[in-house]
């Protein structure tokens, strides 16, 4: 019940999975989690990295402008963990499936959506990620032979979300 994608390209996950869950809610599939919406702004610049809250009217930042010459990471640990203690708080209603815009260094570290993951497949809530090509040693680790490999095709993640919230609630 934990499904991951790996997509090639710059934002392609976030894209693939922020489509997904449009498609989810307008289906009346209950889901909580996060789904990250990118904002290009200066082209010398790197993208603004925003937070949907599935069920909620807002997004949340979580990237730091950090100045052009920066080469550290971006993310400002604040946003994140304020989205995780929203979506923690979302889990109290049992959705039918929870979406995560990717298990990343964060999680590895053991912060971030890790222990969100861990509680949701607790209480058979489904989980659907993606993963870095960098991050899947750790991210297998982690799952402890719980993760399904999906690929990243639009119509087969569409089942794969569907057969699962049919069987939780068979």
């Amino acid at each position: 019940m934990l499904g991951y994608i790996t997509a090639e390209g710059r934002g392609a996950a976030d894209r693939l999975l922020a489509d997904l869950a449009e498609q989810l809610i307008a289906q009346g599939v209950d889901l909580a989690g996060v789904v990250q919406i990118n904002r290009e702004t200066h082209p010398d610049r790197l993208c603004d990295m925003d937070l949907q809250v599935l069920g909620h009217e807002f997004s949340m930042r979580i990237s730091q402008n950090l100045g052009p010459h920066a080469r550290g990471c971006r993310l400002d640990p604040v946003g994140l963990e304020t989205a995780v203690g929203l979506v923690e708080a979302d889990l109290k209603r049992r959705p039918a499936l929870l979406i995560l815009n990717k298990f990343g260094k964060s999680e590895l570290d053991g912060r971030g959506f890790r222990n969100v993951i861990g509680q949701a497949l607790s209480e058979d809530v489904p989980v659907l990620t993606s993963v870095n090509k960098s991050n899947i040693e750790g991210f297998l680790r982690f799952a402890d032979g719980m993760a399904e490999a999906l690929s990243p095709e639009p119509a087969q993640l569409m089942d794969w979300c569907i057969r699962r919230t049919e069987e939780r609630f068979a």
